[in-house]
């Protein structure tokens, strides 16, 4: 009873810290309990968002990828080099975008499931791979997304970011309508986790392969599935980090995927795969956009910053150790 008791205390940690943590930033950082750091929040945890769906379905198989971060960066060099250099329309940009997130989740998938290969290993050499081919393909160019006042795709980040509303005498500037697209996609990650078959697979797979294998899933085609999955989420971050910063740079994206990565493991997804929730997701990735802003306004410079999101992945990783034990025990007794 003790142990159970523990267990579902771990559950509240994500939400207290969450509540703690922007309470603690409000008091000490600059301007942080205002309205316009409420919308830099939610535009940082878009992106980060996204990631966080898509490798949510990847750790409860008991995987791992550590492309996430330049494959996004990879998805968004090449939305901008074919809307810029090779003038295709934003449309296809954005298909693009996508297209390259979902391919790169394909490969990993196939080299995981087929080719046997540990997941760590094959997405530590896809993450080098999309890092060299943006590179490549864009000669080593940064790639501009457009902004708000251009005549050819202004409307990109009103779309995707912000937007002015009016209704009737009352306006309401920068509106987040990012924030829609990230509700949007948790519900449809949620309903695809824990209320279809594939999600029963994921889980399935994560709490025990072979005998998912040996009664009867076809183990390799749904891996390869949810790698591809998240690799398509992955493309879509890639779209909302070009829609909140504009100008991506080639060679950058490594240590993203870790913001990604830690949001799910405090969020309750276990590292041994197996368990997770959406719900919990969505909690730790805004556990990590408060933390990254909340650090900036209480004046630390980026080192200081990467330095204290360190300490919250291994901080993250023994909790997720200290939840395997408690559940161990509890089903042993």
């Amino acid at each position: 009873m003790k142990t159970e008791r523990k267990l579902d205390l771990q559950k509240l940690l994500a939400p207290a810290a969450l509540v703690i943590l922007y309470v603690f930033f409000s008091i000490f950082g600059n301007n942080f309990f205002s309205l316009d750091m409420v919308k830099n929040i939610l535009e940082s945890s878009y992106y980060i968002g996204f990631m966080a769906f898509g490798v949510t379905f990847i750790i409860i198989t008991g995987g791992i990828d550590l492309s996430l971060g330049t494959v996004m960066m990879c998805s968004a060099l090449l939305g901008g080099y074919v809307f810029k250099q090779l003038h295709w329309p934003l449309v296809l940009a954005l298909v693009t975008a996508v297209a390259v997130g979902s391919l790169f989740g394909l490969v990993n998938g196939t080299l995981v499931a087929k080719l046997k290969l540990p997941p760590f290993i094959a997405t530590l050499g896809s993450m080098m791979m999309a890092q060299g081919i943006g590179s490549v393909i864009t000669k080593v160019q940064s790639q501009t997304w457009p902004t708000a006042t251009e005549p050819v795709g202004g409307w990109f980040k009103k779309v995707f970011i912000r937007c002015n509303l009016q209704f009737g005498d009352t306006k309401i500037s920068g509106f987040p309508v990012g924030a829609l697209w990230l509700i949007a996609f948790f519900i449809i990650a949620a309903l695809i986790l824990h209320k279809t078959k594939f999600g029963r697979y994921v889980f399935a797979i994560g709490s025990n392969e072979e005998a998912a294998r040996l009664s009867g899933i076809n183990v390799d085609k749904w891996k390869i599935l949810t790698y591809t999955l998240a690799g398509f989420f992955v493309g879509m971050s890639g779209i909302f980090y070009a829609a909140a910063y504009t100008t991506i740079t080639p060679g950058t994206g490594n240590g993203q995927e870790m913001n990604g990565i830690t949001g799910v493991v405090i969020g309750g997804t276990s590292m041994a795969g197996g368990s997770g929730t959406m719900v919990g997701t969505l909690i730790g990735v805004f556990i990590m956009s408060v933390l990254k802003n909340g650090l900036a306004a209480c004046g630390l410079q980026a080192p200081w910053q990467t330095f204290f999101t360190g300490l919250v992945v291994i901080g993250a990783v023994l909790l997720d150790i200290q939840r395997t034990k408690a559940a161990n025990r509890v089903k042993k007794s």
